[in-house]
């Protein structure tokens, strides 16, 4: 079985599900070019908690968390299967970190946003892993190469996040009337995405600690599934990104697939 590629995407705004523009053409045209995995894992931004847990279950639902969006959307549902057969192979590889089996969890919309557009069809399964907010950067690094045999077994690896999300900071400039690119955000961006060119792993890891990094994100959920995207990628596999540009001027889209 080929290696299946390992992807980050930007998935930005909820809205993203039912709009027509860059980002989502792009999240088309991956799913049209990515060969079709056996099941996919995702990494998002929206299920952080205490501890590393993993999806279980045959249906997994879809979780509209957010509000003061159109009804359409907490009316969409993205039917993907789940697989208990990888939930048990991610809990295998990951041993050493304790992760478990939950069943109280579904699709939050860092994941259904994305594939809407990807498998349209929803006939590939889906698991989601959490993040951990208690380990630091570099333990999500390692928690994904701790995934990486996954690609070996047609799983895919999707990490749902941003380059830079300052949400208050956006809000506060947008409700101003500012959405013009910010200076913090194009830095951070660029950083990030020059270290990933040059496997910095080190930088990766204390990035969100510096005064740049903090600015950029204030918690770090929306950053860390990008470690987990890099820690799955081997050192042969060159980055390659897409959807550069920004959201509401300080919201990075970037993607980055490597295979």
């Amino acid at each position: 079985m080929p290696t299946t590629p390992v992807l980050f995407v930007g998935h930005g705004s909820p809205m993203n599900v039912i709009l027509d523009n860059a980002w989502t053409r792009t999240f088309n045209d991956l799913g049209a070019a990515l060969p079709t995995p056996r099941a996919i894992l995702a990494v998002s931004a929206h299920w952080y908690t205490r501890g590393t847990f993993v999806t279980a279950g045959g249906d997994p639902p879809t979780i509209h968390d957010f509000g003061n969006f159109p009804r359409q959307l907490f009316e969409f549902e993205y039917p993907a299967r789940g697989s208990d057969e990888v939930a048990r192979r991610v809990c295998e590889l990951l041993g050493s970190v304790g992760a478990t089996p939950r069943g109280d969890w579904g699709l939050d919309h860092g994941t259904w946003t994305v594939l809407h557009h990807m498998y349209p069809r929803a006939d590939v399964p889906v698991l989601q892993l959490s993040i951990d907010q208690q380990r630091p950067p570099a333990e999500h690094l390692a928690i994904g190469r701790a995934l990486a045999p996954l690609r070996e077994e047609g799983v895919l690896i999707l990490g749902s996040g941003n380059f830079t999300h300052n949400l208050r900071a956006t809000m506060q400039l947008a409700q101003r009337g500012d959405t013009s690119l910010q200076e913090w955000a194009l830095r951070f961006d660029a950083d990030v995405a020059q270290a990933i060119e040059q496997r910095d792993h080190e930088f990766l890891a204390r990035a969100p600690e510096t005064a740049l990094g903090r600015q950029n994100h204030p918690s770090l959920e929306h950053y860390l599934p990008l470690l987990y995207t890099v820690g799955a990628a081997s050192e042969a596999e060159a980055p390659r990104f897409f959807n550069p540009g920004f959201d509401l001027g300080s919201i990075s889209m970037r993607g980055v697939l490597f295979g």
